[in-house]
């Protein structure tokens, strides 16, 4: 079987890449580790909430160029399974999914934005209205950590 090269938008990801301080409302605290895995066409977060949230998690990420779209599964040490599509656009990469609690319907989305190299903002947001507003439950400020170096002084 022949290696398929990915396409460019298998990219868009990148900029999560890395080792992140996570901090929320509160000055609340947690961690996240992303990496690029599988000949890198694959996204792995691994994210700690501890000590802001006893939240542990992880998801996986990957640009499926079928469908021209992001797909991404999280599961967490709560029970949580959710899975979303989205894409990458105007400098923002939104993942949305539609959900039921309660016998009522409705959208949830992450949104990463004001992307820099060293941070970037992250909002857990719920639209009852099909899309057309969105409420902000949970916005996380994420600044890469520095690199260690592994040599003596």
């Amino acid at each position: 079987m022949s290696e398929q090269p990915l396409p460019a938008e298998a990219r868009q990801f990148d900029f999560w890449i890395g080792d992140w301080d996570a901090v929320w409302e509160e000055n609340a605290r947690g961690t996240n580790v992303v990496r690029a895995v599988l000949d890198n066409a694959v996204i792995l977060e691994n994210f700690d909430g501890r000590p802001g949230t006893p939240l542990i998690g992880m998801s996986v990420s990957v640009y499926n160029a079928a469908l021209g779209k992001w797909q991404q599964t999280w599961v967490d040490n709560q029970g949580g399974y959710l899975d979303f599509v989205g894409a990458f656009e105007e400098g923002r990469m939104v993942l949305q999914r539609p959900a039921t609690r309660q016998g009522q319907t409705f959208l949830q989305r992450m949104v990463w934005y004001n992307v820099e190299h060293d941070q970037f903002d992250w909002n857990w947001e719920r639209s009852d209205d099909d899309g057309q507003t969105w409420q902000v439950l949970w916005q996380i400020h994420y600044t890469r950590r520095a690199a260690t170096s592994s040599t003596d002084s």
